[in-house]
């Protein structure tokens, strides 16, 4: 987010590893975890959404096909944008308050709950939705690329349940599936995190989306669309990787265990293998 919505003529940050540096050194190891309040309310509900939605989406269209998982995953991730919109705001403006300062001079939200009742008070739901549009033109393909990747990732590598690389098979396949899904909509990202931060400051200067991309290209040229690229590439892949081997499993269990014999795995529902 930093290197996102940075001045271009007085930048703060020359790449990820000096942004790191710098918030270290200049606010602490506290600073990297600005605005985390706000994905651990919403993460849990996010993947819990995300999931569900995809899996009896795909069962809804009947066969398992590489557009029905196409389909699926992308109506899972429109459905979400309710959530992860207000959510990303709410981090998007707790990461960038009090950037540069070891200890907060000022103070506009104590907390990202603090930050969303704020917001709304001064702007109502729309300003609780600020960004909305742009994330769902980010969430939609880019939830359809991310579980058509690991559908198709979990097939060439040959998961199967009795295989004894099947854990690093499965972190590899979603470690993979979230750099796919970043990369098929970051530049999306870039103007969403954009439009967020607009008015930080007291100062708006964007009045929508193509207005924001018109002036971003205008002022940086097209490599204003790959700030923070690099930082967003090293967390998707453990991330994801994480949440995808740890949602298969769980539901690899689930079923042997017979507790759920009506459910099917959600992202790897109809696999040729016993997975």
């Amino acid at each position: 987010v930093r290197l996102q919505v940075q001045n271009v003529e007085k930048p703060l940050y020359r790449g990820t590893f000096h942004c790191f540096q710098s918030i270290i050194k200049q606010e602490s190891a506290f600073g990297l975890y600005k605005g985390i309040g706000s994905p651990m309310m919403g993460l849990t509900f996010i993947n819990a959404l995300v999931f569900g939605v995809q899996g009896n989406t795909l069962r809804a269209l009947g066969k398992d096909t590489p557009l029905n998982q196409f389909l699926a995953g992308s109506a899972a991730g429109a459905i979400q944008c309710v959530i992860c919109c207000p959510m990303e705001l709410a981090k998007t403006r707790m990461q960038l308050q009090g950037t540069g300062e070891y200890k907060l001079k000022t103070k506009n939200y104590k907390n990202s709950l603090d930050c969303l009742i704020k917001i709304y008070q001064k702007e109502g739901l729309r300003g609780i939705n600020r960004g909305m549009v742009s994330t769902f033109i980010r969430e939609t393909p880019s939830f359809g690329f991310y579980f058509l990747t690991y559908d198709c990732m979990t097939r060439y590598l040959g998961c199967e349940a009795e295989d004894n690389y099947v854990i690093p098979k499965l972190l590899f396949s979603g470690g993979m599936s979230g750099i796919v899904s970043w990369l098929s909509t970051y530049p999306m990202d870039v103007i969403k995190s954009r439009l967020q931060a607009d008015g930080v400051g007291g100062v708006t200067q964007y009045n929508g989306i193509l207005d924001c991309v018109r002036k971003s290209y205008h002022e940086e040229g097209w490599r204003v669309f790959t700030r923070g690229l690099t930082s967003t590439l090293l967390r998707a892949f453990p991330v994801n990787a994480a949440t995808f081997a740890t949602v298969t499993v769980f539901l690899m269990y689930m079923k042997s265990e017979d507790n759920l014999p009506e459910c099917e795995p959600g992202p790897v529902i109809h696999q040729p293998s016993s997975l």
